[in-house]
């Protein structure tokens, strides 16, 4: 079997986990970060599909899927950003990773392959082992605010985005399908945050910085991993695969925010990955 997309998707993984600490920094408001993520992105890869003459449009009606792609992906950062910042990384983290959930559930509704039944068996034992990881107290604790509305919302729009860029990856690819959903995220997150005043400059060194950050490597080195593996891997496994982040961040926040991992986050962690394996399983 072809390794080389679960490669992908492990390092693609691995970047995006990045993305919560940064997060959490608050050195830029949480819409206008989702516009420079993709700004960022785009003008990097702009320079090079064109010099390469990787961009191939096209037709219509994958076009214009693929920037509904691009808006659907733009929405769902940029409720995320909020989200997190108007209530705890962990708890927008967590309920914006039932995507896989939402995935399982539209799959089963409106796809011809129905998800396995080891895709539930791995989900459910997945969301166990996040639970685990997060604390049974934070459930307690648990605002069902407006923060708690946008986790939810920013998981499905998670998962439809999933969904959808799996069947235009299907024939477009991945440079081509990177810059078109670039651009119109781009556009769409721009008009958005001057609609609502955001600042687009007036950042101190360090916000620049991770800025670049988010659009290099969370956005870009990231999403064109994934969206590789995609291409090439049922929508289902990537989306549960990407859960995995939640056991990577937890140990990027003790190694760069020196935040206390404890013997039940490690079981957490383990159960998760466990459940994520199971979706890999045959039989």
């Amino acid at each position: 079997m072809n390794n080389k997309p679960r490669i992908a998707l492990l390092i693609g993984i691995i970047c995006i986990s990045i993305f919560p600490i940064l997060v959490r920094l608050n050195l830029t408001p949480g819409l206008i970060s989702a516009f420079y993520r993709m700004a960022i992105a785009l003008g990097l890869l702009l320079p090079y599909v064109i010099i390469t003459k990787k961009l191939v449009l096209p037709n219509n009606k994958l076009l214009l899927t693929a920037v509904v792609c691009g808006i659907l992906f733009a929405s769902d950062v940029a409720v995320w950003n909020i989200a997190i910042q108007k209530s705890s990384a962990t708890q927008a983290t967590l309920l914006t990773n039932l995507a896989p959930v939402w995935v399982g559930i539209l799959s089963y509704l409106f796809l011809k392959n129905k998800p396995a039944r080891n895709f539930w068996i791995g989900t459910l034992v997945a969301l166990l082992g996040m639970v685990t990881l997060v604390g049974f107290k934070f459930f307690i604790n648990l605002n069902f605010d407006l923060a708690f509305s946008l986790a939810i919302l920013s998981g499905i729009l998670y998962a439809i985005y999933i969904l959808v860029s799996k069947n235009v990856l299907s024939e477009v690819d991945v440079y081509s399908f990177m810059t078109i959903t670039l651009f119109s995220s781009t556009l769409f997150l721009g008009i958005v945050s001057v609609i609502t005043g955001e600042p687009f400059y007036g950042f101190s060194n360090h916000g620049w910085l991770v800025l670049f950050i988010q659009g290099a490597v969370c956005q870009l080195a990231a999403w064109l991993l994934i969206s590789y593996a995609t291409q090439n891997m049922r929508a289902t496994r990537v989306s549960l695969s990407l859960l995995s982040q939640a056991v990577i961040a937890t140990f990027l926040a003790w190694l760069f925010l020196h935040e206390q991992i404890t013997l039940q986050m490690i079981i957490g962690g383990i159960i998760l990955l466990l459940g994520i394996r199971i979706t890999f399983y045959k039989n």
